[in-house]
């Protein structure tokens, strides 16, 4: 299964961001971006890639429904 997860962007070199969430930090290109990415936004990381930008408020409820579906005891 692929999923993109909402992480917030903690540093940018040119056109490569450094992204975290829950203390795992993570590269994320930026190149499929086609609005600017500034530190502090969220987006969400793809295999490898940011593919969109969103608000706090919707990253927060995503991540929340994620920790909720994908919760440890649940996939043993």
């Amino acid at each position: 299964m692929c999923v993109g997860v909402p992480m917030r962007v903690i540093s940018i070199d040119g056109s490569d961001a450094v992204a975290e969430i829950d203390g795992v930090r993570r590269e994320a290109s930026l190149m499929l971006m086609g609005e600017e990415v500034r530190v502090g936004d969220f987006i969400i990381v793809h295999a490898g890639f940011a593919i969109s930008r969103l608000d706090e408020e919707d990253a927060k409820e995503t991540l929340a429904l994620m920790r909720e579906a994908f919760k440890p005891e649940d996939l043993a």
